[in-house]
């Protein structure tokens, strides 16, 4: 007798099962794969993670003297470490000196010896952005010379302002650089005429 005639009346031929099966495997990826491509829908005010601008302080490793950045954008608003958002502006890293920069790995105290904040603009307006530095508090007394960089992210990375300035003393509070932005995001009168932004308290 055949294996035709032996197979049983309305059993399926395995490999009918097998293709079925493989379609269904298929659909499924396909549809996995459309969910993955579709983005969630954003939500009214949503701000894109992305940076226009991005402001690095810098001032010796291991120095433990806490700089604080403050930037004001065309508006009048400033991003500090009391205002980590303003605008379109935001305070990625406060950075104390060495306060808080110790943790503990395998049992033992590590110490990150980087001293550095950032501030990103995520989007901007046309006008002036005005960037200070203050020497908020100092654990030696000593003097902190300080790098300041504004690199313009899009299209493509481009240096806006890079330079130094010399703190004396806590308290003092001096304009690292101002800068206006057009419409179309051209950057245009770079200076560094004093403009004082910290609050005064």
């Amino acid at each position: 007798m055949s294996l035709r005639k032996k197979r049983r009346e309305g059993e399926v031929d395995p490999f009918y099962d097998m293709l079925f099966n493989i379609l269904i495997a298929f659909v499924f990826c396909f549809i996995i794969a459309l969910l993955a491509m579709n983005p969630k829908a954003k939500k009214e005010g949503d701000i894109p993670a992305k940076a226009e601008f991005i402001i690095t302080v810098s001032w010796p490793d291991m120095n433990p003297n806490d700089l604080d950045t403050y930037v004001q954008d065309p508006a009048g608003a400033v991003v500090w470490f009391r205002s980590r958002e303003a605008g379109l502006m935001h305070l990625d890293r406060d950075d104390r000196g060495l306060a808080g920069d110790s943790i503990k790995v395998n049992g033992r105290d590590v110490v990150n010896p980087l001293n550095q904040e950032v501030v990103t603009i995520r989007g901007f307006s046309a006008g002036e952005y005005t960037v200070n530095v203050q020497y908020y508090e100092s654990k030696n007394t000593e003097a902190v010379e300080t790098t300041i960089s504004v690199v313009k992210v899009n299209p493509r990375a481009e240096i806006v302002y890079y330079g130094t300035l010399r703190l004396d003393r806590k308290g003092d509070e001096a304009t690292a650089v101002r800068f206006t932005v057009d419409p179309d995001g051209t950057v245009r009168d770079i200076n560094t005429l004093p403009k004082q932004i910290v609050p005064q308290t």
